[in-house]
């Protein structure tokens, strides 16, 4: 399989004529106005898997898959070296934060201008993948402010782009910095799918696996639309897909994003919306589960012995579910949620350079 190194959110440009997977992500998360919850967070993931974790509590970089230990093998002084390099992370980032949130006009100037106050969501994200081969690779680097884009990283134009027009000044001072652009240039096409092939090689067992999900029709009440939930597999490379007469459809149908369960492993759901359905037609559709590594499809007709409607029962799987959405990150989920919950009380004045 194609491997890839990602931070959360995949905000990378992809060449269209390669195929790249597995991802390994970098994501560095500061907060501010958010009492017991970390002012600096780091996750490392490689192919939907936590492999490193450090925060401003604990002030150390430690691994999360017990092949993550093998890379000081080749590197002694590895998670020395990590730690010291994300504390320092960790002060420029609440530097800019306390600096922003300060009343001082000199100091917010010196950001240019990346002002606001009570609670917000700072994030940096950058990674890189291959292909098959080990001969191509891409990767990005982007910020976001409060769940939404600030700033990215163009691999092919080497230049930085800014989606709110708060970032044009970053975008222009960024832009201009040749030994920046330089240095996260050689980051993503050397020195990240070199780390990226090492770690592969150490969790290999792990990562290259393939987990076959079960298959669920869930409905919460004869009005509701069906769930078509798939949920314990791995890799994170999926498709999941309403089927009608052999042929996948759109119309009536809500596909929901790939998420991450608490044991290593993933799930999504699809919804049909049935008010336009006959239920003569019911033997018409089907769900598809597709999954990279498994050679045949996994499909479950839509009958109505198969849908669990249940109420007492339907109250554990979603509750199951919701507790899968948030177990991979609870605190960046619990901060995300809260800023969303404040997200009316600000506005977004000004932006970090």
């Amino acid at each position: 399989s194609s491997h890839l190194v990602f931070l959360c959110n995949y905000l990378g440009l992809i060449n269209a004529s390669v195929k790249f997977f597995s991802p390994k992500i970098y994501i560095y998360t500061a907060s501010s106005g958010i009492k017991s919850f970390p002012e600096f967070v780091a996750v490392g993931l490689v192919d939907g898997t936590e492999v490193m974790y450090y925060d401003s509590n604990i002030k150390k970089a430690i691994p999360k898959q017990d092949w993550m230990r093998r890379v000081t093998e080749a590197e002694p002084k590895y998670w020395d070296f990590q730690t010291h390099e994300l504390s320092r992370t960790q002060m420029s980032f609440i530097n800019s934060i306390e600096c922003a949130t300060s009343k001082s006009y000199s100091c917010r100037k010196s950001l240019c201008g990346f002002c606001f106050s009570g609670v917000h969501i700072f994030q940096n994200m950058y990674g890189c993948e291959m292909d098959d081969e080990y001969r191509e690779a891409e990767g990005w680097e982007s910020f976001g402010y409060d769940g939404e884009d600030f700033i990215a990283f163009d691999l092919i134009t080497e230049r930085w782009s800014a989606p709110v027009s708060q970032a044009l000044i970053t975008k222009n001072k960024w832009d201009n910095d040749k030994m920046k652009v330089a240095e996260i240039k050689y980051y993503i096409t050397q020195t990240c799918p070199d780390w990226l092939k090492k770690y592969l090689k150490y969790g290999k067992i792990s990562l290259l696996r393939t987990d076959v999900p079960l298959l669920f029709l869930l409905q919460k009440s004869s009005s509701s639309p069906i769930s078509c939930l798939a949920t314990g597999f791995y890799p994170n490379r999926a498709e999941i897909f309403w089927r009608k007469d052999g042929v996948e459809i759109h119309e009536d149908v809500n596909k929901g994003e790939i998420l991450p369960n608490n044991d290593g492993t993933f799930q999504m759901s699809v919804n049909l919306d049935l008010s336009s359905i006959s239920s003569d037609d019911w033997m018409k559709y089907e769900c598809v589960f597709q999954l990279s590594g498994l050679k045949e499809d996994l499909v479950t007709k839509l009958e109505t012995e198969k849908i669990r409607t249940n109420r007492d029962v339907l109250k554990f799987v979603y509750f199951y579910i919701w507790i899968q959405k948030c177990a991979f990150f609870v605190p960046v989920c619990a901060a995300c949620f809260y800023c969303w919950i404040k997200k009316g009380e600000k506005s977004l004045n000004y932006l970090f350079c």
